[in-house]
């Protein structure tokens, strides 16, 4: 299997606002940057589309170390959250429904086809991959907003 890094970020100009996200490959020296942005969305929704997009991209199953800075993506794969909620009919404790599951279901079947481990970097934080990932979903989020 091909060994891919895959950095991801999302962002949101109020929440829910305009978003984008942005994702950045590496694979043997090699580099690819993808993003894109939606009118009306949250934050969450746009972390999860990020690792969605970033698996999709692949064009072959592959060994993947995605790297986000969004907890709430992390957690929930690496502490079991996802696969409690989707046992659960997509309900999380206290009959609350789980939020996003329509993208929680598009990485789990991502996860399917691809072995990816989960990596949380503080955001903000001087992490080069994860400040192009952030400028690459900010500006998703203006040619958003000049369409």
């Amino acid at each position: 299997m091909k060994c891919i890094e895959a950095f991801t970020d999302g962002a949101c100009s109020g929440n829910p606002g305009p978003g984008g996200w942005g994702v950045v490959l590496h694979y043997k020296g090699n580099r690819k940057e993808l993003s894109g942005g939606e009118p009306a969305t949250t934050n969450n929704r746009m972390e999860l589309t990020a690792a969605v997009k970033a698996l999709e991209a692949l064009k072959e199953p592959c060994k993947v170390t995605l790297i986000s800075d969004s907890k709430y993506l992390v957690d929930a794969i690496n502490l079991g959250w996802v696969k409690r909620w989707k046992q659960n009919g997509w309900m999380r404790g206290k009959g609350q429904p789980a939020l996003n599951s329509d993208l929680w279901q598009q990485l789990l079947k991502q996860l399917e086809k691809h072995e990816v481990t989960f990596v949380w970097v503080k955001g903000h934080a001087g992490h080069p991959e994860n400040e192009r990932c952030d400028a690459l979903a900010v500006a998703a989020i203006e040619a958003v907003r000049n369409n």
